[in-house]
């Protein structure tokens, strides 16, 4: 069933038009006394979460009772970023998610069905775990809002990952995680039917009953041709034929097939965005498949301060690094805190080149020590901010002056890009 759906390579959305399908698709579900929203975190401003939940609150007034950020394990959102985001709505609407101690178990995915997902390779079970508001909040709605993307863990980001990783617990997280680092990034990225997926799709079919009525409000931006974003698409419904919908779309708007393989590429972070190599490794992740063996990767980061949000994962990235999968399983084979961590297990594999190409991170506030401890190359952030100027670069294909060839991307988050060999 879907509520509202509109969408192509070529539409545009402007706040307008969003405002009229979003209004369109709430007057189909009837009057509601308590309702919940569920938008991304500032990591995702780009998502027009932010524009969506405004008018969400616009609609219903009184009516909504809280606003949660599907936080997962990013750090809580300031009050700046709020309102940045969100423009007026009052703080008070706004909660904290809590993903290690907040949070209710509402069943579990059996070992032998995560043993099926990952070819034999895991086997363990895996909580469906929710924030406790969810549960306790007594609402009679739950919009769930967020941006259907290409994503390094589960294929295509939002739809139920948006309940079960950005208001989930530790255990279902890190679990999740490794199940998608186990099963192989490459095989993951850009698709909608992938073993996270379907973990998720599990918890959904056999403990959705447990929730609320939860309708999800998904949509698909890409660059504009002016430059900037547009909007191309938005769908409304409850269940998950939007994501499939929305995934669909977004393999066409988010997904760039390149004729060869980059042998220099220049990513550029917005320091507004991120601030952290957990987030910044996008650059890496989005690219991995377009990368050319003894390629480089130039990460130009000048807002990275941090290697993860969370202090504990930070710790553990600093100790073990971004050295690739084999020794990353060693390690967690041989040290209970990863174990315990496998969120960040998971994230060490995925943040690796496997040691096929070479990645440069030009950080703004991480020392040369701290980079290359981590397992990745340093550079001096002004000197290659004076060579590669995001201000001058186009996305896309640059010869420089001096004739050196880059492909340049100004923002990882939108989209992924492959050679048409390595997506088979």
């Amino acid at each position: 069933m879907i509520y509202s759906e509109t969408g192509s390579l070529t539409t545009k959305l402007d706040k307008t038009r969003l405002r009229s399908l979003l209004f369109g698709a709430l007057d189909k579900l009837g009057p509601r006394k308590r309702v919940l929203v569920i938008p991304p975190d500032f990591t995702r401003f780009h998502s027009q979460a932010g524009l969506l939940t405004q008018f969400v609150w616009q609609y219903y007034g009184e009516a909504l009772k809280a606003v949660l950020p599907a936080l997962g394990t990013h750090s809580p959102m300031t009050p700046k970023q709020i309102h940045e985001m969100f423009d007026e709505m009052p703080l008070a609407l706004f909660k904290d998610h809590d993903w290690r101690n907040d949070v209710i178990t509402l069943g579990t995915v059996p070992p032998e069905y995560v043993r099926t997902l990952t070819e034999g390779k895991l086997d363990f079970d895996w909580p469906v775990q929710v924030n406790r508001l969810l549960v306790e909040g007594n609402f009679d709605l739950i919009l769930s809002i967020g941006q259907v993307v290409p994503h390094e863990v589960i294929g295509m980001a939002n739809y139920n990952k948006n309940i079960f990783v950005g208001c989930g617990g530790s255990i279902a997280i890190n679990r999740s995680h490794y199940v998608g680092a186990v099963y192989g990034m490459e095989r993951i990225m850009g698709r909608a039917d992938t073993p996270v997926r379907r973990l998720f799709n599990y918890g959904s079919d056999h403990f959705g009953h447990l929730l609320p009525q939860i309708v999800y409000v998904q949509t698909v931006v890409g660059r504009a041709e002016e430059g900037g974003l547009a909007v191309r698409g938005l769908y409304v419904g409850p269940d998950v034929e939007v994501f499939n919908k929305a995934a669909a779309l977004s393999l066409d708007v988010n997904f760039q097939m390149v004729p060869k393989p980059f042998k220099k590429c220049v990513v550029y972070l917005d320091p507004s965005e991120f601030k952290s190599t957990w987030l910044g490794n996008k650059a890496i992740y989005r690219t991995r498949m377009a990368m050319a063996d003894g390629g480089e990767l130039l990460i130009l980061a000048p807002g990275v301060k941090e290697f993860g949000e969370d202090h504990q994962i930070d710790t553990l990235i600093r100790k073990y690094g971004y050295f690739g999968t084999e020794k990353t399983l060693v390690a967690v084979r041989a040290n209970k805190e990863l174990q315990d961590n496998l969120g960040a297990a998971a994230h060490l594999i995925h943040g690796s080149s496997e040691g096929r190409f070479n990645i440069t991170y030009a950080p703004g506030h991480l020392t040369r020590q701290e980079i290359e401890g981590a397992g990745f190359a340093f550079a001096e952030l002004s000197k290659a901010l004076a060579r590669y100027n995001p201000e001058t670069l186009k996305d896309g294909l640059n010869t420089l002056p001096d004739g050196e060839e880059i492909y340049y991307i100004s923002n990882p988050a939108i989209g992924l890009w492959a050679v048409r060999e390595r997506f088979a």
